[in-house]
């Protein structure tokens, strides 16, 4: 079955415009990739000041694909923001900090179709 990669970044209040505006310019740099399933950025609702970045793959070999490809390309050698690489100084990271959880899934529901 699938694996869930949840980054969670520590983003202080005066930067999470920053970050999603970052994430909102990504699209379409993980979509295309061999084994990707899905991806969402989770906002805080209250009390925290963590995001949430939930990717979904089809096994842990299409992820580190991933990992040693697109998105080393796309953070800049694995370093900056979302879409941080570019020409020039590189933006300073809008999250403080992060951590990466694995997962993998053992079960799933989806809503039965409507006849």
């Amino acid at each position: 079955m699938s694996i869930v990669k949840i980054n969670v970044l520590t983003v202080p209040e005066e930067q999470r415009e920053v970050l999603e505006k970052r994430f909102a310019a990504r699209a379409g740099s993980v979509e295309n990739s061999d084994g990707f399933e899905w991806f969402e950025l989770l906002r805080p609702a209250e009390g925290t000041d963590q995001y949430l970045v939930y990717t979904r793959w089809r096994d842990e070999a299409a992820f580190q694909a991933w990992m040693e490809g697109s998105m080393k390309a796309s953070h800049g050698g694995g370093q900056g923001g979302p879409g941080g690489a570019g020409g020039g100084e590189r933006p300073k990271p809008a999250a403080t900090g992060s951590a990466l959880w694995s997962f993998e899934v053992v079960q799933q529901a989806a809503p039965k179709a409507q006849d």
